[in-house]
């Protein structure tokens, strides 16, 4: 069965971008079934009505509402890495573990002080399609790190660094808090500055384990342990 993003089902339009796809690469046909994601929880099965490539019409045969499925809730600001691919296969894998909002996150010492939004966000939405997530996960533009830091609402907030400092064991943390912000820090890590002013500000300092690892797959680990923890 074929997924399709729909922000507004009772449309009754796919978005031209899901049309073209629809009509000119699957092919599909009057009668042909199709699911469809709002990304609020929505899933509606439909039937293909108007095969047109800018603007594909449907009828909604059927339609339940979906939570996460999970009992906690997890955002990761993560430093976008030099290599933006690096940054793009950590979306669409902490997507397919489990995560609710993500941030870009301006630091110090980032290589990389920009990304394309529109980019990240179709990587986004077709991994959500990809695994059936109903609920989509929040993609933040780039935010600094003060910003971060001074305006979390997060019920636990905790930053994992690679300095030679008392750290808190992140399973350990997991299993206490169900609402979470994780810091990720550049290649080059945060800056003793940026570390002094989150602890400053609540922030806990955790440990992911002995390696040292690449940013993105410290956010990896990070929605991996939530997801086994809880």
């Amino acid at each position: 069965m074929h997924y399709f993003h729909v922000p507004q089902p009772a449309t009754l339009l796919l978005p031209e971008e899901e049309s073209l796809h629809a009509v000119k690469v699957l092919r599909l046909q009057p009668g042909d079934e199709v699911m469809l994601l709002d990304g609020r929880g929505g899933v509606y099965r439909a039937e293909i009505t108007l095969p047109h490539p800018k603007r594909c019409g449907f009828s909604i045969l059927s339609e339940e509402h979906r939570s996460t499925g999970r009992s906690y809730r997890l955002h990761v600001a993560i430093a976008p890495t030099k290599n933006i691919e690096r940054l793009e296969w950590f979306i669409e894998k902490a997507v397919e573990i489990g995560v609710d909002e993500i941030t870009p996150l301006l630091c110090q010492f980032s290589e990389r002080k920009q990304v394309k939004d529109d980019r990240l966000e179709k990587i986004l939405l077709s991994a959500c399609k990809q695994s059936i997530q109903a609920v989509f996960p929040v993609l933040n533009p780039i935010t600094g790190f003060a910003e971060m830091v001074t305006t979390t609402k997060a019920a636990c907030n905790a930053i994992a660094h690679c300095y030679p400092l008392d750290k808190q064991d992140f399973r350990t943390l997991c299993s206490d808090f169900s609402d979470i912000l994780v810091l990720i820090g550049p290649e080059g890590d945060f800056s003793p500055e940026e570390v002094d002013m989150a602890i400053a500000k609540g922030f806990i300092p955790v440990s992911l384990g002995e390696s040292r690892l690449r940013t993105e797959t410290a956010g990896i680990m990070v929605c991996a342990i939530s997801s086994c923890t809880h």
